[in-house]
């Protein structure tokens, strides 16, 4: 079972809330969140802009397959592009669908990654 953390917190008169800092801190909240309605609640989740799981992978991969120097640079910077771009594009249909009126749960959007 997925733990849960609960904090009640103020709206203020111009609809703006304030993330509790241990929450912040604990989701290393960047400069931005992304919102989602989900029935009747709002999910607030932080912009992960850092892809560096995904380049660590792609690095792995790499490097097991006996790349290095120019020929390892140049691999890597091909496949973290097509990740990203995979990325914004699989945002993208998830934006769409939600514009559409398709309510998806999170597990439909995420699977089981979220715990």
């Amino acid at each position: 079972m997925v733990a849960v953390e609960r904090k009640r917190i103020t709206v203020s008169p111009k609809r703006q809330i304030t993330i509790p800092i241990e929450f912040f801190n604990k989701l290393n909240i960047g400069k931005e969140v992304e919102c989602l309605v989900e029935g009747n609640s709002i999910i607030i989740m932080p912009v992960n802009t850092d892809n560096s799981f995904f380049a660590e992978e792609i690095l792995k991969d790499l490097i097991s397959q006996g790349m290095s120097g120019e020929k390892l640079l140049e691999e890597f910077k091909k496949q973290n592009k097509e990740m990203n771009l995979a990325l914004n594009k699989y945002l993208d249909k998830v934006d769409k669908d939600l514009k559409e009126g398709k309510l998806l749960t999170t597990e439909e959007i995420f699977g089981n990654s979220i715990k």
